[in-house]
C-alpha cells in the first residue's frame, strides 16, 4: 500500500508540475499529497480573483487550467471573488497607486466572471466565495491584529514597493493592506495550496506566513508563468491589444491564434490546453526536424482552444473560413484545379507531375530556395507530402488548387 501511495503522489506531481514556474516548497506539496491520498481527504486549493475588468482572456486561464487539473485529480477548488480586495486594487507590478473601484463596478464585473470561469472549471467541484463575507465584518481591533502579523521592512522587500520607495514615489498605507487581506483569505479557508501568477509570489507567501501566525499549517504557493500576448513579447493584456478573449467569436479567436509567433505554439499548448504532453512533445520534435509545418500545428492549437470555449463544430467552421479567406489572398480566381488521387504524395513529385517544374530535382531545388508556397506560406522542407486540400504556388505565376476526394 505504501508503494502504491508513493506512485500516486509521483503521478499527481507529474500532472501538477506541468507548465509550473515555481512551487514553494515542493517537498511540502508532496507530503500534503501523500497525506491526502492516505487519508482520502482532498486538498483545498485556492485561487483569488479580483474582478477589476468585466471579461477574462486566455492569460487568465493559465491558472484556471491548473485548477482544473487539480479538480480532475480529485481535489477541491475554492475560488475567491475578491469583491472586497478589488476595491483596494492589487499593487503587484504597479509603479503608482491604483485607482480604487466602486462597489457597483466590482459587482458588475463579478457577475460576468463566474460564467466565463466555468468554461474551464467544473462548477460541481468548485466552491465560490466573496471575500467581503469575512473581510467586511472585521472591526478596527481585528485589522490592527492582522497588521501586527507583518513588518514594514518585509513589505518594503517587495520589488514594486521597494522601487517606489527608493524613487520617492508615494505608497499609500491601504496598499500594504492588500497582501495582508489576500493572505487572510487563506487563513479563513485553511487553504492547502494557493495558485497565482509569478507576479503574485509575494502575496502567496504572505498567506503562508499568516497561516503560521494564526496557528495553521502553511499553504503551498504554486506560481504559473505569465502568458505572452499575440505579439509574443508583452504580457497578454486588453489594454495592450494583444489579448484573446474567451468570449470572442470563433473566427476572431482563430485568426488571433494563427497570428502568434511560432515560438509560442508549444507554450500555448502546454499552458492553455489539456492536450497530453506526449502529443505536445511530438509537435515540438516534428517542427524542430522540419517534418511539421508550424502553421499546421497552429491550426490544431486554434481548433483545440475554440473547442474548449465554444465547440468542435465552431472550430471546424472557423478553420474552413480561415482557409477560404487565406487561400484567396493574392491568388488569381482562375487557377487550375487538381484532384488528389492518392491519400498523399511527395511534394516534388506532385510539382513535376503537374508540370510546375521540369523534374523532381528542380522541385527539390525550388523548395529549398523558398520559391514554393503552400497556402501562402514558404515551404523549405523537400520531404513534405500533400495530403489535404490547399493552394500551391511556384514562383510568381504558377498556381494550382489541390482538392481531395
Amino acid at each position: 500500500m505504501e508503494e502504491n501511495i508513493k506512485k500516486q503522489v509521483e503521478e499527481q506531481m507529474r500532472i501538477i508540475s506541468r507548465g509550473v514556474a515555481e512551487i514553494v516548497p515542493e517537498d511540502e506539496l508532496k507530503s500534503k499529497l501523500y497525506r491526502s491520498i492516505k487519508e482520502n481527504r482532498p486538498l483545498r486549493v485556492k485561487l483569488g480573483l479580483d474582478p477589476t475588468a468585466p471579461d477574462i482572456h486566455l492569460g487568465h486561464t493559465v491558472v484556471l487550467n491548473k485548477l482544473r487539473q487539480f479538480q480532475d485529480l480529485g481535489h477541491e477548488v475554492h475560488l475567491i471573488i475578491g469583491d472586497f480586495t478589488a476595491r483596494i486594487g492589487d499593487p503587484s507590478g504597479k509603479s503608482e497607486t491604483r485607482k480604487q473601484l466602486t462597489e457597483e463596478q466590482v459587482k458588475a464585473n463579478a457577475a460576468t466572471y463566474q460564467e466565463q470561469i466555468f468554461k474551464v472549471l467544473n462548477p460541481e467541484k468548485t466552491t465560490v466565495y466573496y471575500n467581503s463575507e469575512w473581510l467586511m465584518p472585521l472591526n478596527l481591533a481585528d485589522v490592527l491584529t492582522l497588521a501586527s502579523k507583518y513588518t514594514v521592512a518585509r513589505m518594503l522587500e517587495r520589488d514594486d514597493f521597494h522601487k517606489r520607495y527608493t524613487s520617492n514615489m508615494p505608497i499609500s498605507i491601504h496598499e500594504f493592506m492588500y497582501p495582508l487581506m489576500q493572505g487572510y483569505d487563506s487563513v479563513v479557508l485553511k487553504a492547502d495550496v494557493e495558485l497565482g501568477g509569478t507576479d503574485q509570489k509575494f502575496n502567496l507567501l504572505v498567506g503562508r506566513h499568516l497561516q503560521k501566525e494564526y496557528g495553521y499549517e502553511p499553504q503551498i504557493a504554486l506560481m504559473m508563468p505569465i502568458l505572452e500576448g499575440t505579439d509574443g513579447v508583452q504580457k497578454m493584456s486588453k489594454s495592450l491589444g494583444n489579448y484573446i478573449g474567451v468570449y470572442e467569436e470563433p473566427y476572431e479567436m482563430f485568426g488571433k491564434i494563427m497570428s502568434i509567433p511560432d515560438e509560442l505554439i508549444i507554450r500555448y499548448f502546454e499552458l492553455l490546453t489539456q492536450v497530453p504532453m506526449e502529443v505536445i512533445n511530438d509537435y515540438r520534435e516534428g517542427m524542430e526536424k522540419g517534418e511539421l509545418n508550424p502553421r499546421d500545428v497552429k491550426i490544431k492549437l486554434a481548433k483545440e482552444i475554440i473547442t474548449m470555449y465554444h465547440n468542435a463544430e465552431e472550430a471546424e467552421k472557423a478553420e474552413e473560413r480561415f482557409r477560404l479567406v487565406f487561400s484567396k489572398r493574392d491568388i488569381p480566381d482562375d487557377i487550375p484545379e487538381v484532384e488528389l488521387e492518392e491519400s498523399e504524395i511527395w511534394l516534388p513529385k506532385f510539382l513535376y507531375e503537374n508540370k510546375m517544374v521540369s523534374s523532381t530535382s528542380e522541385g527539390k531545388r525550388m523548395i529549398s530556395q523558398g520559391a514554393v508556397r503552400v497556402d501562402g506560406e514558404k515551404y523549405e522542407n523537400e520531404n513534405l507530402v500533400i495530403d489535404r486540400s490547399l493552394v500551391i504556388q511556384v514562383g510568381k505565376r504558377k498556381f494550382v488548387r489541390v482538392t481531395k476526394k
